[in-house]
């Protein structure tokens, strides 16, 4: 038997609810977040001129570090949202019993 992990008896588990949709629609949220910006980004380089003024070039860069801002947000937004899904199903998971610890200061004696 392990004696670290005792289960609690008579423990009933909660019901999964949202964190079990959210977390499976994760690798899709990611996907398509990072994609949708990266091929809007690629549309706007597609339209611009061949020999762009140099003010046409600073707004295509400005582009790239707005999409490079969004994507990264967007990784971390998720990555959160990844987290606390796991945190959520951990707690709804099943209860295990602590060892006892008698307190060496209790006012009953032992």
């Amino acid at each position: 038997m392990n004696p670290w992990l005792k289960r609690l008896p008579g423990f009933q588990r909660s019901a999964a609810g949202m964190e079990w949709t959210l977390w499976k629609r994760l690798p899709a949220i990611l996907v398509w977040g990072t994609l949708l910006p990266v091929v809007a980004a690629l549309v706007w380089h597609g339209l611009a001129p061949a020999e762009p003024t140099p003010a046409e070039a600073r707004s295509l860069l400005l582009v790239d570090y707005v999409v490079a801002g969004v994507v990264i947000l967007h990784w971390t937004v998720v990555l959160t949202l990844a987290i606390g899904c796991v945190i959520v199903m951990l707690m709804k998971g099943p209860a295990y019993v602590a060892d006892a610890y008698d307190m060496p200061h209790s006012d009953k004696p032992v």
